[in-house]
């Protein structure tokens, strides 16, 4: 009997130990199972686009034609006319390399500034502390523009959301042009008596000048064409010359080689 007895324990006891194997043997399978479908499922990263720039076009000539006006006229400084701005630009562009779709331009130019004024003359070749605006209602001027011309670098930060085909792509960009200037002076014609012919009057002088600008840029297109907009942080005149007058500009762009 005992013998009987012993023999059935040690089975159950040996049935008890392979069942605990198998049951860990299949947790384990299961484990392994769940991880392998884990690891199937996980989303693979996208590989990074690579671009062609070889045949970028890269802005590197620009003309921009616009309306310019002065900020912070006062009354006694009336304006008239389209009074206009003409910048052109040789530029470098830089594209990033770790994303293409944004560069870095540089460049050099000349930007010039014509505003007309309406009956009134400035007086840029004056012996007073600061610069005279003149009614010219008893006067032979027809009409008068003070002109500023600047040597200018202007920087830029851009957008393209297509870098390999900049002529067929959205553009955009920030940035700012700093300019020393080249010459500041006015035009005006002059109205005679019938018996003499009329004649242009040009006068210059940077005395009043602020002979240094600082201006914030800003642009946005397609392909060649561009709406383009400035503003001068710095003032035409000196301080102590007169009001305080910043130029804006709104116009367009045309851009690429």
């Amino acid at each position: 009997m005992k013998k009987i007895l012993f023999a059935t324990l040690s089975l159950l006891i040996t049935a008890c130990l392979f069942a605990q194997d198998e049951t860990a043997q299949s947790v384990q399978l299961r484990d392994t199972t769940e991880k392998t479908t884990l690891e199937v499922n996980k989303p693979a990263k996208k590989p990074k686009k690579k671009y062609n720039l070889s045949n970028r076009a890269s802005d590197h000539f620009m003309v921009q034609l616009g309306y310019t006006n002065w900020a912070n006229t006062p009354d006694s400084i009336p304006t008239r006319g389209f009074s206009r701005s003409v910048n052109v630009y040789f530029m470098f562009d830089f594209p990033f390399k770790s994303s293409p779709k944004l560069s870095a331009a540089i460049g050099l130019g000349v930007g010039s500034d014509h505003v007309f004024l309406d009956d009134v003359f400035a007086d840029v070749k004056g012996r007073t502390s600061t610069m005279r605006f003149l009614d010219t209602a008893n006067v032979s001027i027809k009409k008068t523009k003070v002109v500023t011309t600047y040597l200018e670098v202007p920087l830029e930060l851009r957008y393209t959301a297509n870098p390999e085909n900049t002529d067929k792509s959205f553009k955009a960009a920030v940035g700012v042009k700093v300019g020393t200037m080249l010459r500041g002076g006015t035009r005006s014609r002059i109205t005679t008596p019938t018996s003499y012919p009329n004649y242009l009057l040009k006068e210059a002088n940077k005395q009043y000048f602020n002979t240094t600008r600082i201006v914030g840029t800003a642009r946005v297109g397609y392909g060649h064409l561009s709406l383009f907009g400035t503003y001068q942080l710095t003032s035409v005149l000196k301080t102590g010359a007169g009001p305080q007058l910043r130029p804006y500009t709104i116009g367009i762009t045309f851009s690429g080689l």
